[in-house]
């Protein structure tokens, strides 16, 4: 088995609770639930769409961090608190992978850890070239 990689990202709950952003384990990484949280740690104001465009750039930097690219995203699982934002979130997932349609999930879910975030994304990516 290869050694992991890991990345951090600007979540203050990767040290607490003790995970990663993301793991590269030869040619698969891994990204954790990225919720919208700013460099400073803070919540992305806004609304559905701002926070889901927050969240992706953060997996794309991690991804990227770890040679990949959104190319080599293979997998994404989105979790919303309002079924009304489902439109807007997949619209925004559109934007990132089109041209790369990853299996994905979307699923309405009670809460999420703070009660502004309105979604939560992760992701899986193969490198192709590995």
């Amino acid at each position: 088995m290869s050694e992991a990689e890991r990345t951090s990202g600007t979540s203050p709950y990767e040290q607490f609770y003790g995970f990663s952003r993301a793991i590269r384990v030869g040619d698969r990484i891994m990204v954790s639930g990225t919720a919208p949280v700013e460099t400073d740690g803070s919540s992305s104001p806004g609304d559905a769409v701002a926070q889901a465009r927050r969240c992706f750039a953060i997996i794309l930097r991690a991804i990227e961090e770890l040679g990949g690219t959104a190319s080599d995203v293979v997998r994404t699982r989105m979790f919303i608190t309002d079924p009304a934002d489902a439109d807007a979130v997949g619209a925004v997932h559109g934007e990132v992978f089109r041209d790369v349609r990853p299996a994905a999930t979307m699923v309405v879910v009670k809460a999420l850890l703070r009660d502004e975030w309105r979604v939560e994304i992760e992701a899986e990516a193969l490198i192709q070239d590995a």
